[in-house]
């Protein structure tokens, strides 16, 4: 309870008949009182202040400002759990009189939520910043305050992982994004529209997202290779094909991958579609988050299945024909499944090639070319080797030349 003497100056203030102005400036100076003398019952010295200060018979327009100077002045108190208590219990007061007292109510929960995320306690800061008034009935608000809002709830929603949640309050802002000219907010978006991406294992589009993002000169050197990092990891786990090897090559020729050992030596073996061993798919998967991890409907994880479709990718570069049974030994899985996979890879038209169910043959790279861009092996090969031909040809007579001038001008200067 509060204590005798804050409870007789509260009652005679609220029964005093001063005008709304002094009787605003009596409470407030109260309020300084009360903080800058703190006692052990200052927590239950302000609930009580807030109660007198609600009722009716105060009135609105001596509450709201001072109301509003309570907020800013309990941010001064050091003790954290009073701050946070004294909030929540303002919150709930505040709560059949919403309409009258929006803008208090939203300060006290920006707040709020500051504490919370100060506590790591991301999942409360959310729920807090969920219940801000962002159509109000008695004030305006801008788009950019909405934004910003909507942003701070996506960082606080995946700090917890809740992609999925926040991935909602992603198409919210993405509405507003072009309207907001503050380059901080609009980093913040980006960040957290590349981390939901990732969340939601699209991640082909996330490692792009993180890629621009390393390059952003809002972010320390140390953020910026991070999300180097963060692009190359997405990048490993997308699903093989043209759209990932273009993305690969992107960040194998970044002159900054190297930097980043642990990363560049899976993404070389990617770009250049070598086989993956198991125990280079283990160290990097001891350094995943949990949702890269993640089983899926099949029973593969994410890096499971990112391996075999990359190991099934490489093994059509490396044969012209394979057994179903023989792919089967090389990604580890069983016969059946290893033709599911490849059945699925050349249907999508991310591996070209044929199946013969009959001879359980699997043919790449035939005539039919992915997307009707890419030349066949044979092809591929014929020119190579014709390249390499006239090149030997071209270095013959140069040494000719060098050698024998007189026999070169007699006999092949025709």
């Amino acid at each position: 309870m509060a204590s005798t003497d804050i409870s007789s100056q509260l009652q005679s203030l609220e029964m005093s008949s001063a005008s709304q102005s002094d009787k605003a400036t009596a409470f407030t100076s109260l309020l300084h009182q009360l903080i800058s003398n703190p006692n052990s019952e200052l927590e239950a010295n302000l609930k009580a202040f807030i109660d007198t200060v609600l009722r009716d018979a105060v009135g609105i327009v001596t509450s709201r400002p001072v109301l509003s100077e309570c907020v800013s002045s309990i941010r001064q108190i050091p003790d954290i759990g009073i701050k946070k208590a004294v909030y929540v219990y303002t919150l709930e007061k505040l709560r059949p009189k919403i309409i009258s007292f929006e803008e208090q109510d939203c300060n006290i929960r920006e707040a709020l939520a500051e504490i919370y995320e100060h506590e790591k306690l991301h999942k409360d800061a959310a729920e807090v910043l969920r219940g801000i008034q962002l159509n109000p009935h008695q004030r305006q608000i801008t788009d950019e305050f909405r934004l910003k809002v909507y942003v701070r709830i996506m960082w606080n929603l995946l700090e917890d992982n809740e992609a999925i949640t926040a991935g909602d309050y992603l198409n919210r802002a993405t509405s507003l994004i072009h309207t907001c000219q503050d380059p901080v907010v609009n980093l913040q978006f980006q960040v957290c529209q590349a981390k939901v991406l990732d969340s939601k294992r699209d991640f082909l589009n996330a490692a792009s997202k993180y890629h621009q993002l390393s390059f952003c000169a809002g972010l320390s050197e140390e953020e910026k290779m991070q999300c180097l990092s963060s692009a190359i990891t997405c990048a490993v786990l997308a699903g093989a094909g043209p759209l990932r090897s273009r993305s690969l090559a992107t960040l194998y020729k970044d002159d900054r991958s190297p930097l980043l050992q642990r990363d560049y030596s899976l993404l070389e073996k990617m770009h250049l579609d070598r086989l993956l061993s198991p125990k280079e798919v283990d160290e990097f998967a001891a350094r995943l988050k949990p949702h890269q991890v993640a089983t899926l409907g099949d029973g593969t994880t994410v890096l499971t299945k990112a391996v075999i479709e990359h190991n099934l990718l490489g093994a059509s570069k490396l044969y012209n024909n394979i057994g179903t049974e023989e792919l089967g030994l090389l990604l580890g899985l069983s016969e059946w499944r290893a033709e599911e996979y490849a059945a699925r890879m050349i249907e999508q038209g991310r591996v070209a090639g044929q199946i013969d169910q009959i001879d359980r043959l699997i043919y790449f790279d035939s005539t039919t070319a992915i997307g009707g861009a890419q030349k066949g092996r044979q092809m591929r090969r014929w020119d190579e080797n014709l390249e390499a031909l006239t090149q030997a040809a071209e270095n013959i007579a140069s040494m000719l030349q060098n050698e024998c001038p007189e026999y070169v001008a007699a006999n092949l200067a025709h």
